[in-house]
């Protein structure tokens, strides 16, 4: 048996009903739509219409809202740098930038800036700059001889807590 010999079982496909094409076609003059009305034509599906019934989109609360100040940081681990200093990615001498980490692929993009999380362990004696560090991470860093400097990324929101100062 080949390609062009396999075929559908017989009763398995069905011709697809050509509408509005006759009243002996059993599917003529309203095609199956009814009569008038906003629905009887073309282009509408009302979305959210549940036949006066109060629709779902509004029985349900209202709830939360968006930000305008929030930033989108790339929050780093120590333990990711780490490995990125070991695998000769991460100049131990030059200060550890975002635009190094993008360099040494450890972030894909900088967004509003980065934000170094503890986890992971860190030997090597590096200095930071960042948009934020946790409290752990700049122990962390601190116990391995290195600093951190936190530094607004450009068009960043300057509002933040004691985060904001110099760590």
């Amino acid at each position: 048996m080949k390609l062009n010999q396999i075929s559908d079982n017989p009763g398995a496909t069905k011709d697809r009903m050509r509408v509005g094409r006759g009243i002996g076609s059993g599917k003529g003059k309203t095609a199956g739509r009814g009569v008038k009305g906003q629905k009887a034509r073309t282009g509408v599906a009302i979305k959210g219409f549940e036949g006066g019934q109060m629709p779902l989109h509004r029985r349900l609360p209202k709830r939360g809202f968006n930000n305008l100040y929030a930033q989108d940081l790339n929050e780093v681990n120590l333990g990711r740098i780490q490995e990125a200093v070991d695998a000769g990615k991460l100049d131990k001498a030059a200060t550890v930038t975002v635009e190094s980490l993008v360099a040494a692929g450890i972030i894909a993009r900088p967004r509003d800036g980065v934000k170094l999380l503890g986890v992971g362990e860190l030997t090597a004696k590096l200095s930071f700059e960042v948009t934020r560090a946790s409290k752990s991470a700049v122990e962390a860093v601190e116990k391995a001889g290195g600093s951190v400097s936190v530094v607004y990324a450009q068009g960043a929101s300057t509002r933040g807590g004691s985060e904001a100062a110099t760590a």
